[in-house]
């Protein structure tokens, strides 16, 4: 399987990370920023971009480039369904930012939910290894062959499946705990000003 459009096999991970940042208009990728800024449609999320975030989204972002899924709402959700399918290991921030896009894209993408998923289930990923000038070092194919993404997919076998429902089901269940918790304190204060 050939994924050779943006990201050549032979660059370097560390160019390819600079040509996903220029596509992308990520400057330097916002590691140093205190925020990080998304938009649902015309409206600004901002949260904060803490180091274990930090630590997490630069392996995310050399995974955007190692599996060319794009950083549209839709691609966001298929790399998220891909890393929970692969294992985010103790980056937590990863598990949760990529189970709330694994279950938006439940909702608008979810054919390729199912299809990153079903390859994450056969592939690995880096965030079980050292970030390192080595690893940027490395390039885009050797990094495709290790990880097992230049195989052909593999058809899912019943286990895929069911662990697919059940991913499916635990980033449900993170989107509604994590909603209740953001809006839980709001209410409270709404509710404090309308009694006082």
């Amino acid at each position: 399987m050939t994924l050779a459009t943006l990201y050549p096999p032979d660059s370097d991970l560390r160019a390819a990370r600079e040509r996903y940042f220029e596509i992308n208009h990520f400057a330097d990728g916002g590691y140093e920023e205190g925020w990080v800024k998304m938009k649902a449609g015309p409206v600004p999320i901002w949260f904060p971009n803490t180091v274990a975030r930090v630590k997490a989204v630069k392996f995310h972002d050399i995974h955007h480039v190692l599996t060319e899924y794009p950083t549209t709402w839709k691609g966001e959700a298929e790399i998220g369904a891909w890393e929970v399918a692969t294992g985010c290991a103790a980056h937590y921030q990863a598990w949760l930012l990529n189970l709330l896009a694994f279950a938006i894209g439940l909702a608008i993408n979810p054919r390729g939910v199912y299809r990153a998923f079903m390859r994450g289930r056969h592939t690995r990923n880096l965030y079980r290894t050292t970030f390192s000038d080595e690893l940027l070092a490395r390039t885009v194919g050797e990094m495709r062959r290790e990880l097992d993404l230049d195989k052909e997919r593999v058809e899912p076998s019943p286990a895929d499946r069911r662990a697919f429902v059940l991913w499916s089901l635990a980033s449900v269940a993170t989107y509604a705990a994590t909603w209740f918790v953001v809006l839980l304190p709001l209410a409270t204060f709404v509710l404090l000003v309308m009694l006082l």
